[in-house]
Formats: C-alpha cells, structure tokens, sequence
C-alpha cells in the first residue's frame, strides 16, 4: 500500500531534492530529479506504437482541415453550391470543434483516453461518407460538422495522452509528431486533392480513421487517468506495458500516485477549480495563445491556401505541392528542437514568422492592387504563404502541449475545454468571414493578422515557462507551490 504524504510534501519532494541536509531545487534537470529515480528514458515499441495511434488522429484532423482548399471550385461546381454556401460548409468543420470543444475535456476524463479514441472514430469515418456520396449542401455540412466535432476532441485528447504516456526527456519531442502529421493530413490533402475527385479524396481520407481502429487494440490507456480513477494495478500494468517488461517503474508509479492522491485532498475536481488564483495565469497563457493564433489568420490560410495563391496570381497546384514540402521540413525541424531548444523560444521564433510572413502576404495584394512590381507580387505571396505554414506547424502544438504540462490532472478537463472552446470560437470567426473580409480589402486582412501574431509574440515573451526537462507533476506541483 502507497504511503501518500500531504499535500505540502508532495508539492516540495516534487520541487526540491535533499543535499547537504537542506532542500535544493534541481537547476540540472529543470527542476526534476535524476533520470533514473522518475522515468525510464528508453522508447520502447508499444511506446511509438501508441504515439503512433495519437498520430493517426491528428493526421485525420489534418485531412479535415485541408480538405476544402483544392476541392473548392469543384463542389461549388458539382453541387450548385454559391460563395456563402461554401463559406458555410468550409466554416462549419470550426462550429463541430466547438461543440466537440465544450465536452473534450470532460468525455475524455470520464470515459477514458482510449474509449474516446473509439468514438471519435465512428463520428470521423461517418462524416467522410457523408461528404463522399452528398448529392444535396445539407449532407455536405453534416458530414463536414461530424468532422469538426471530431477535431474538436483531438486537438485536446492526442496532446494529453501522448503528454501522460511519454517520460519528460522525450515528451516534447513525441507532442511534437502531433502538429506536424496535423500539417502532414494538411499537405495530403492539398496534394492529392489536385489530382482526384473530391469524392475520391473523401474516401481516401479515411484511411487513417480505419488504421486506428485496428492499433487501438495494442496499446494501453494513459497511467495518470487510471491514477485519477483509482485502478492502481492497471496503473503499473499500463506503465510496465509502455517502458518495458523489465523496466523498474515503481518510483515513477509512486509518484504518479502520490501526486494524484494529493489533488484530491484539496479538490473535488468542479468546472470552477480552474479559476482558482493558482491556475490565472496557465489560463491565461494557454487561452491567449490559442485566441491570438486563430485571430492571426491560421483557419484562413488553412483553409482557403487554394484561393490565396490563385488571387495573388499563382497555380494552385505548384503552391499548394510547394506548402506541403516545406510543412514537411519544418515540421521535421521542430520535432527535433522542442526537447532541445524548449518551448519558449521555438514559439517567439513561430510567431515572429508569423506575423512577418502575415505582413509580406498583405504587401503582396497591396503591390498587385495599385499594379506596382506586378513581377514581384506573385513571389511575395509564395514567400509569405510557404512561411505562413511552416512557421506554423513550427509552434502550432506547443499551447496544446503546454495545456497538458501546466494543469494538474484534476482540473486539466475543465481547462481543456474551456481553452478548447474559446479558442474555436475564434477560429470559426476567421474561417467563415474571410471569403467576405479579402474581397472587403485583400492586403488590410492579412496585415490584421499579422498584428495580432505580433501580440502573440509579445504574449510568449513575457508570460510563457519553460517547462522541457521537467516531469508533469513537477511542473503542476510548482504551480501549486508558487500559489500556496
């Protein structure tokens, strides 16, 4: 039987460790203990077999969000649909994420990790079907509002599990893999979107759907949501499972343990814990994030990359071939430097690209609005889009990532949901006003969004932690201490 400490020794054998008689906190490891004593650093198969399963989905979500951009003249065509009727049906995969948003966090606490994997599978390959064999706008929408639903579960599920099955020496780098197969789904899409018909590419996008379906057998549910619902034995199960047969994992199951145990002494896990004084200003960071991203253009050059290169004079399909190749390095690039470089800093550089790619994109339309380097324009465009994306793919995981590493398993429902839904809220802003907003003024749109990646940035400089080196529950519990 576990020995749980109180709620104050939990918080400082997490923080601090015992040298010379005095308690000193551990600059080595970012605040965590030897590598060792917590966490077994040894990826193992079922390890990458169950980010692999993580990875199906965001790659789904990916094919969701990429789907309108080289099927738009087509639909609109086939179906008889006008510029609004598409808005809608392009906007609606926002409005599904919001519904799937407001009960992400609280399905995934109470049915389990994995369980909700399965039932976000039936919503995902459902919706495709709808969409591949539509013959009428209404069954369009609902398959694309399936979709979004879907989406709007993953976005918060894949960046919990993977976060609550990987040790902290490899933990950004496997969340990482989330955005970049988001980007990958993203680039799938555009690419063979400009070779089959939009049906056919319906049907293809639900591959990943079905590939789940059968990994969800052999990997195991998350060991902190069994610690949170108190089935201890499948708890080291899981962990055993996840580090290997031979791995030690009885500190780290203590740990686990214990850190769970010692929330509960204080919380009843209510919507209204997450705004405790302690958890203002994650909320703050995460929610801000998340707003800030979304209102700088990230549904709008997702969703309509398409439209955008041809409005700037530019072949669809060069562009968008073009924007999945270079998705694919810098997503590669950041998956590579997030447990290396940390957090903080590959997000100033994203939103710095950001708001500068944003800038150049709306100068683009302004040169080619008073004809002026009617020969440069078009290379402005490609140069600000091609950045646009891979600056975003560069930090578009990291508030996801930093959600799942700042709340403690007790109120990490509530604030997904509740960072989840604004966050959407925005997106959907942006996705169905921007069809109307560029033909409003073309070059003032994108030079909006490049000021509010501007304040982005200005956000992460002055309020992001770093948090690379450092287990979930060091984290949360120096949340706590610095609070008490």
């Amino acid at each position: 039987m576990v020995q749980v400490q109180p709620t104050t020794e939990v918080t400082e054998s997490l923080l601090f460790r015992q040298g010379g008689g005095n308690l000193v906190y551990n600059e080595e490891n970012g605040g965590g203990g030897d590598e060792g004593s917590v966490a077994v650093s040894n990826v193992t198969a079922i390890l990458a077999l169950s980010t692999l399963v993580a990875a199906c989905i965001a790659f789904g979500s990916g094919c969701a969000v990429g789907y309108s951009s080289p099927t738009q003249s087509s639909i609109m065509e086939d179906l008889g649909l006008s510029v609004a009727e598409f808005s809608l049906f392009a906007s609606i995969l926002s409005i599904g994420a919001i519904l799937g948003a407001v009960i992400s966090g609280k399905i995934t606490d109470l049915l389990g990790r994995k369980p909700t994997m399965w039932i976000l599978n039936l919503f995902y390959i459902s919706g495709w079907l709808a969409i591949a064999f539509a013959k009428v706008p209404w069954l369009l929408d609902l398959g694309r509002l399936s979709l979004g639903f879907t989406n709007g579960i993953s976005s918060y599920l894949t960046a919990i599990y993977i976060a609550e099955i990987t040790t902290k020496n490899v933990r950004g780098r496997f969340s990482a893999i989330v955005p970049l197969m988001v980007c990958w789904g993203v680039s799938f899409m555009y690419v063979v979107g400009s070779f089959v018909n939009w049906r056919t590419l319906a049907l293809i996008a639900t591959i990943p759907g079905l590939l789940q379906l059968i990994l969800l057998f052999f990997i195991p549910e998350s060991p902190r949501w069994l610690a949170q619902v108190g089935r201890d034995k499948e708890l080291e199960a899981a962990l055993l499972c996840l580090r290997g047969d031979k791995a030690d994992i009885s500190d780290e199951a203590t740990e686990i343990k214990d850190f769970v145990e010692s929330l509960k002494s204080f919380s009843k896990e209510g919507i209204l814990d997450i705004f405790q004084k302690k958890y203002v200003r994650p909320l703050l960071i995460v929610v801000g994030m998340l707003v800030l991203m979304n209102l700088g253009g990230a549904n709008a050059f997702a969703y309509y990359s398409g439209v955008i290169f041809v409005s700037s004079g530019i072949s669809s399909m060069v562009g968008l071939i073009t924007l999945a190749a270079v998705q694919t390095v810098t997503g590669i690039l950041g998956t590579t430097l997030i447990d290396k470089s940390g957090r903080r800093p590959l997000l100033l550089v994203s939103s710095a690209g950001l708001c500068f790619s944003s800038f150049l994109t709306g100068l683009s339309f302004f040169l080619k609005e008073f004809h002026w380097w009617d020969q440069v324009s078009p290379i402005f465009a490609l140069i600000g889009l091609l950045m646009y994306m891979g600056m975003y793919v560069l930090g578009a995981g990291i508030p996801f990532l930093l959600l799942s590493e700042l709340f403690p398993i007790n109120v990490k429902g509530s604030a997904g949901s509740l960072c989840n839904f604004i966050g959407n809220i925005t997106g959907l802003f942006v996705a169905y006003y921007f069809s109307f907003l560029i033909e409003w003024n073309s070059a003032g749109i994108f030079f909006i969004f490049s000021a509010f990646c501007f304040a982005n940035f200005i956000l992460t400089a002055t309020m992001v932690p770093e948090t690379k080196g450092r287990t979930l529950e060091e984290i949360q519990a120096s949340i706590t201490h610095s609070s008490d």
